[in-house]
């Protein structure tokens, strides 16, 4: 270790690890109020690690060795290993194809011994930080250039493509997050604008019959012609742009979107993407859900009773909540996978909109002074590696907490800090702690 960092407080934002600390605490006080029975002996139950919180309360003990010893560590470690961790996060997932666990149908953890499992999926979004960092932060790079931009976009991709083999699909969209990251260094906001509309077409397919969207998609193109009539009399190539958009735009619309609900997503994916936008998704229709028996068709079963469920717990906390351990859905285990996915719910139900307000509040404080950091560094890496930090918690807590309550599908997010898991817990830490390190060495330019 270096000698100038062998005080642990020099230079270290603590604002952030007192916000750290506030949120493992809530996650775990979340999980204990979901689990708790009256009449058990609580402290026996934490100390013995057999329920779900008290082992948290284990992982929370091993991560703060953890980021104890990265904040002594030397940040010129984390630029050194950037692409050799890299190379091991990827091993590392596709070594679940061959040794991996299989939990609800995901091929993507590794079996640890003792009831402890590893996603390596998640502890990539750790490696694919540092890597993007360090390849964006190379002497004489342009990101303006296309080559560099594609090289960037493939570090981020393929891992998301293995994770989605993996059927991982939330943690597939997490690695999304990193173009934010990118687009701070100057990807063209194009890039974003085509993501964005594409989002919006696919949401519009669902909603709105094919041939009155087909119609409406025409409309809006002739417009669009009809208002640029004299640029294109000057420039014919921008009428030929606009007869393309509008092509392609129909050609998803009416044979991609179809294709992927069909194909490529499993039959419990179409019905959760389905069921945001309130529409019901036949079975019979994808391919993965097609009895062996020829000419038979698969049943048809609803999937909105999690999302349901999870509205029925937050709505019932009204303003104020029903109180510390009062909740009647959440401890009456009526919401499906309540100390992971929907830990939310737990606190919504028992501290109301309010208690939802107070700590969605900390979380808009924890990404403002992330982004703060990010602003104030000198090092292009350390810069680039604050963004993706920034960007993937903000991706987990808008999705999580829009999933509970039924504005975007189930797809498997985590609560960062606050859902009860080992990876997730540790995945975090090491972004957030890491982040602080190269803070604390801000005055050095990193590469």
């Amino acid at each position: 270790m270096n000698s100038r960092n062998s005080s642990i407080s020099k230079g270290v934002d603590w604002t952030i690890v007192a916000l750290y600390a506030i949120l493992v605490g809530i996650g775990i006080l979340c999980i204990f109020m979901v689990e708790y029975r009256t009449g058990s002996n609580w402290m026996q139950l934490f100390l013995g690690g057999k329920t779900n919180y008290s082992k948290q309360l284990i992982f929370a003990g091993v991560c703060t060795l953890i980021a104890t010893f990265i904040l002594l560590a030397d940040s010129k470690l984390f630029t050194a290993f950037a692409n050799l961790a890299y190379a091991f996060g990827i091993l590392l997932m596709l070594a679940t194809f061959v040794i991996g666990k299989d939990i609800k149908g995901s091929k993507s953890w590794i079996s640890l011994g003792g009831g402890f499992n590893l996603q390596p999926a998640e502890l990539c979004k750790i490696f694919v930080a540092l890597a993007l960092a360090k390849y964006m932060s190379m002497q004489n790079m342009d990101f303006t250039k296309t080559r560099s931009q594609l090289i960037a976009c493939g570090i981020v991709l393929l891992p998301a493509v293995l994770a989605r083999f993996q059927h991982e699909t939330g943690l597939a969209l997490v690695y999304l997050s990193f173009f934010i990251a990118m687009y701070r260094e100057g990807l063209p906001a194009s890039i974003l604008v085509i993501g964005i509309s594409f989002g919006a077409l696919v949401v519009a397919t669902l909603i709105v019959e094919p041939n009155t969207l087909a119609v409406a998609l025409t409309i809006i193109a002739a417009i669009i012609i009809y208002f640029l009539r004299r640029q294109i009399k000057r420039n014919s190539k921008l009428l030929l742009v606009i007869v393309a958009t509008w092509a392609i735009c129909v050609g998803i619309q009416r044979f991609a979107v179809p294709y992927i609900f069909n194909n490529v997503f499993e039959c419990y994916q179409s019905q959760r993407i389905y069921s945001a936008v309130g529409k019901d998704y036949d079975c019979s229709l994808n391919k993965h859900n097609k009895s062996e028996v020829p000419g038979a068709k698969a049943a048809f079963k609803p999937d909105d009773y999690n999302v349901r469920q999870s509205k029925i717990a937050i709505g019932s906390g009204g303003f104020s909540g029903r109180g510390f351990l009062k909740g009647t859905q959440t401890r009456g285990k009526y919401v499906p996978e309540q100390h992971t996915d929907f830990i939310f719910t737990s606190l919504g139900e028992a501290f109301g909109f309010v208690g939802c307000a107070i700590f969605l509040l900390i979380y808009l404080f924890l990404l403002f002074r992330i982004v703060n950091i990010a602003e104030r560094q000198r090092s292009t890496f350390s810069r680039v590696y604050a963004y993706s930090v920034a960007s993937i918690l903000f991706f987990h807590i808008s999705v999580n907490v829009c999933m509970t309550i039924g504005l975007f599908p189930i797809i498997g997010i985590a609560l960062p800090l606050i859902s009860y898991g080992g990876s997730s817990l540790l995945t975090f830490t090491v972004l957030i702690f890491i982040l602080l390190r190269l803070d604390a060495d801000r005055q050095m330019v990193l590469r």
